[in-house]
């Protein structure tokens, strides 16, 4: 049931769609973009007389599926991963090992003129508006310029093409005339999202578009989004580290630690009832707007800094923070056997952990610290008595 308006602006009533009895069961669709196993590693530089072998570990076996329509929320702390697999997604870094399939074609290793016309499909936003923009051309240029570079602006057609999306974004024609620099950033972000729509894309690669806005701002650009998906029906991979924003845009989510996928499943599944331990204190950290809730949940603090990717701990790479591990009495599995991401219970939500079943165990307190600042003992003369 959804709620209609009348013209007159009088007031919502109810409005039911009445589905017929001999609708065909919808048959799944392919995905439009498959990611298998992806790996990205970089060299660890050092100047060039500097010819070191260590190696950044910035993705390790990422697999992940996108269908239409569908938001796949991709979150984790700074440096797990997330924006070198979406760099790597649409090719501007180069994939080490694994694949990357848009609809039926392997992208993974296509050149530049094979992969050009794909581009078409799957087009990208990044997160600093102001650094992704030119400086030199006017927003009208600025968005007619994928439109020129794969051939598709007309004489006829091609300035009511960038007026449409600049419709579509909430920006009239006169911005069209303007320059980055006298947008704000909310504008300057809707000029990026207008430009990557402007080649009518399937795939939109979202980069943490509202980290750089105003929390008012985000809110408009995430409600601009979910708009543009509904009628556009483009199927976003969302990069964020605000849970509260993943929460709201996906359909799906997908939890990153150190290069590597901790648990993936649906929305409801994995804010309800995470099953990995890092998932669960993520989740603790995350603001919440009612007080009285806020007293209720347990907070969890990790322990300790982000390994280097250059030297990742062998076994579960989350092992040298887990409080679960910690609580479980360390035991060796997590140090010596890499978890596999397998399915909990054949719900759909996957985890890579080896004790899923203690991921809801209440967390023990930690022992207060000692406050005895140490005792004096007094040399043994000093209370013999005097001979």
């Amino acid at each position: 049931m959804r709620e209609t308006t009348d013209d007159a602006g009088g007031a919502a009533t109810p409005a039911t769609v009445s589905a017929s009895a001999t609708t065909p069961t919808a048959v799944p669709a392919e995905p439009l973009l498959r990611i298998e196993h992806l790996v990205v590693h970089y060299g660890a530089g050092g100047g060039p007389f500097n010819r070191s072998s260590r190696r950044i570990h910035a993705v390790e076996g990422v697999s992940l599926t996108l269908s239409a329509g569908e938001t796949v929320g991709l979150v984790g702390e700074s440096g797990c991963g997330k924006s070198t697999t979406a760099r790597a997604v649409v090719r501007l870094i180069e994939p080490t090992a694994g694949r990357i399939v848009v609809g039926d074609v392997d992208v993974t290793h296509l050149g530049r003129k094979a992969l050009r016309p794909l581009r078409r499909e799957l087009q990208m936003v990044f997160q600093d508006p102001y650094g992704s923009l030119n400086p030199r051309l006017p927003i009208s240029e600025i968005i007619a310029e994928p439109l020129k570079i794969h051939g598709r602006f007309q004489k006829r057609t091609g300035r009511a093409r960038v007026d449409e999306v600049m419709s579509l974004v909430g920006l009239t024609s006169e911005y069209g005339k303007r320059y980055p620099h006298q947008l704000s950033g909310g504008q300057r972000q809707r000029v990026g999202i207008a430009r990557a729509l402007a080649l009518d894309p399937k795939i939109l690669i979202l980069d943490e578009p509202v980290s750089a806005l105003d929390v008012s701002i985000q809110a408009q650009v995430i409600n601009l989004l979910e708009d543009i998906q509904a009628r556009l029906g483009i199927a976003f991979l969302f990069i964020a580290h605000n849970l509260s924003v993943v929460r709201q845009i996906s359909d799906r989510v997908v939890v990153m630690y150190l290069g590597k996928v901790m648990e993936m499943g649906g929305r409801s599944q994995v804010y309800a009832h995470p099953a990995h331990p890092y998932t669960r204190a993520l989740l603790s950290a995350a603001p919440i707007a009612d007080p009285a809730a806020k007293g209720k949940r347990q907070r969890i603090t990790l322990k300790g800094d982000v390994p280097s990717p250059a030297d990742p701990p062998s076994g579960c790479v989350f092992h040298t923070r887990c409080w679960l591990r910690e609580q479980l009495d360390n035991p060796a599995r997590c140090v010596t056997e890499v978890p596999q991401l397998v399915d909990v219970a054949g719900t759909g939500q996957s985890v890579a952990c080896h004790f899923t079943e203690h991921t809801g165990d209440a967390i023990r307190p930690a022992a207060p610290p000692s406050t005895t600042l140490g005792t004096v003992t007094e040399p043994a003369s000093a209370s013999a008595p005097v001979q």
